[in-house]
């Protein structure tokens, strides 16, 4: 028969209300008393997720990892590293895919200051406010949701600089730049800011389509940007899906690659996933997975933490450039 919350009063020697208060984690509640409940929690083992034993150590080891799509291969990578870093400490990971239903998202929030998990790595396209994160472990990866909340990304700027250089450095003469652009701050605004600059320092025209998109909308920016800028003869893409759509596009263009048209994608997963060659900026999603674990960590136990940590990439050369 299920042990309810009157044979845990009733055991303890206390009201239903309190043994309700000391569930909520309520401050009201005398040392004695919560002690008598917990104890009684325990000795009847109420609730199927050993719940007492959460309250007395205030803590679950369960984080929440909270990404759009899984079957993205950068957020399935990321997955996996997030749950072996987490495992290494303890702590067992609840993998929660938004689906672009920002409920889910909220959800996560709600639970961590229900306690019903210990924090969160958050990967999200929409901008949550400052002070309904407040008292909430929460690390983002690119996001930035104000100065309480760290966040580890890579070198977006820099490599992005460096890869349009490159191309230019090997004759391409209009360059173009197709990307993703994301609903809340993220550090990914800085590629198009490096593309904008070197078109700048070297006096080049823009030619960009930088959209908000869902995932699984990535063929209409590709269609988009081709119809607009024909004549383009090298471009960088911002991601991996993005990339891909446009490299199959531009060789049922009848596009020689790289002759007549030079690609570079940020995201260098291509090799290990087995899909193309790309030249591409590759982000060290491992170290990012790990970094973000153990700040996280940090913060679940109250401890300082940086807000921007940023990680170097690498720029590996494929078949789509001269």
């Amino acid at each position: 028969m299920e042990v309810t919350i009157k044979d845990v009063a009733k055991y303890a020697g206390v009201g239903v209300g309190t043994v309700s208060r000391v569930i909520n984690n309520e401050k009201a509640v005398g040392k004695e008393t919560r002690k008598k409940v917990l104890d009684a929690m325990e000795a009847l083992n109420y609730s199927r997720n050993n719940m007492a034993f959460r309250l007395r150590k205030n803590e679950t080891k369960i984080i929440a990892l909270l990404v759009p799509v899984i079957s993205h291969p950068f957020f399935a990578k990321l997955a996996y590293y997030v749950e072996d870093e987490a495992s290494r400490f303890g702590y067992s990971v609840i993998l929660v895919s938004s689906q672009q239903k920002v409920d889910k998202e909220i959800d996560i929030i709600t639970k961590i200051k229900q306690r019903e998990v210990d924090g969160a790595v958050f990967v999200t396209h929409y901008m949550h406010k400052e002070e309904e994160l407040k008292g909430c472990p929460i690390v983002s990866i690119d996001r930035t949701f104000g100065e309480r909340i760290p966040y580890v990304t890579s070198d977006n700027y820099d490599a992005t600089k460096n890869a349009i250089k490159y191309m230019i450095e090997h004759g391409a003469k209009s360059v173009g730049f197709i990307g993703s652009k994301p609903l809340v701050g993220s550090e990914v605004m800085e590629r198009e800011r490096a593309y904008r600059d070197v078109m700048a320092e070297y006096g080049m025209t823009p030619h960009i389509v930088n959209e908000i998109i869902q995932h699984g909308e990535e063929s209409l920016v590709v269609a988009d940007f081709i119809e607009k800028y024909k004549d383009v003869d090298a471009v960088f893409v911002s991601g991996y899906t993005l990339s891909q759509f446009f490299y199959e596009e531009a060789l049922s263009l009848g596009k020689k690659i790289p002759e007549e048209l030079q690609i570079v994608s940020y995201d260098g997963i291509f090799k290990q996933w087995g899909i193309s060659n790309i030249t591409s900026v590759e982000q060290p999603i491992e170290e990012m997975a790990r970094q973000v674990v153990r700040l996280l960590i940090k913060r679940i136990h109250n401890e300082e933490t940086c807000q921007r940590t940023v990680l170097k990439t690498k720029f590996i050369l494929g078949t789509t450039t001269k």
